[in-house]
């Protein structure tokens, strides 16, 4: 965590709002014509601490950093280092296809899109704070820019997530429906053998026919009969219930 500079010249009454672990949250302090704007830098996915950084303006308008840099140079990097981490996602999120793409693309946004809320509000509170600093109000203005995209970029994220679950739900009902049909038409042909089956099994089938004594090619005949009628129920089974 970055620590706020002993050498900066702020009122007591900021010193004292700060505590001695932890920046806090983001947000802008104004006394006595100082300003303070406690920041985080863009998070990361899975990452759970947030650094922070601290920027002073003086009451003469001169601004410094906690890293030991001065002038307005350093908050603007700060602003399109969001900025890069919004464009990146976005380009991730034309190319995501599937739900897991969009469910890994939204637990990045999430975090980005919460700090970049909170960078917005804390640029707001100091634009009230100072109002006479037009560098204070371009600043506020990037800050809702990034956030509005990054809010319509969750929205958009997280609808083509739901819709890919949906559609890969719609599917699987279809197929879940095709092999109940199917099964239902092989129940229908068991039941139509069934009986066939059964008595042939009790009295047995060396029964005088006549086909005893027919020649040799009614074999190969019955056979291809046979598999003609595997063929046409095999049809029928995958494809008769298409047409419901």
């Amino acid at each position: 965590m970055s620590k706020l500079p002993s050498s900066w010249a702020l009122p007591t009454t900021i010193k004292n709002r700060l505590g001695q672990r932890r920046a806090g949250k983001q947000r802008a302090m104004v006394a006595a014509g100082h300003l303070l704007l406690v920041l985080h830098t863009a998070p990361q996915a899975q990452e759970s601490e947030r650094r922070a950084v601290f920027c002073w303006r003086s009451p003469s308008g001169h601004w410094q950093s906690s890293g030991g840099h001065y002038g307005l140079q350093p908050l603007i990097k700060h602003l399109q280092a969001y900025s890069n981490a919004e464009n990146a996602l976005s380009d991730a999120y034309a190319q995501a296809q599937t739900a897991a793409d969009f469910f890994h693309l939204l637990e990045t946004i999430v975090p980005l899109r919460r700090a970049s809320e909170n960078l917005y509000s804390t640029l707001q509170a100091a634009r009230e704070g100072i109002p006479d600093d037009p560098d204070l109000i371009d600043l506020r203005d990037w800050a809702y820019e990034i956030n509005r995209s990054l809010a319509l970029l969750y929205e958009s994220t997280n609808n083509a997530m739901n819709y890919s679950i949906a559609r890969r739900a719609e599917e699987q009902t279809e197929l879940s429906l095709a092999a109940l049909g199917a099964s239902d038409r092989l129940n229908i042909i068991a039941a139509l053998f069934f009986p066939v089956t059964a008595l042939a099994s009790i009295f047995g089938m060396n029964l005088i026919s006549g086909w005893e004594t027919v020649p040799g090619f009614a074999f190969w005949l019955v056979l291809i009969l046979g598999i003609m009628l595997g063929i046409g129920v095999r049809h029928w089974v995958q494809k008769g219930g298409s047409k419901r």
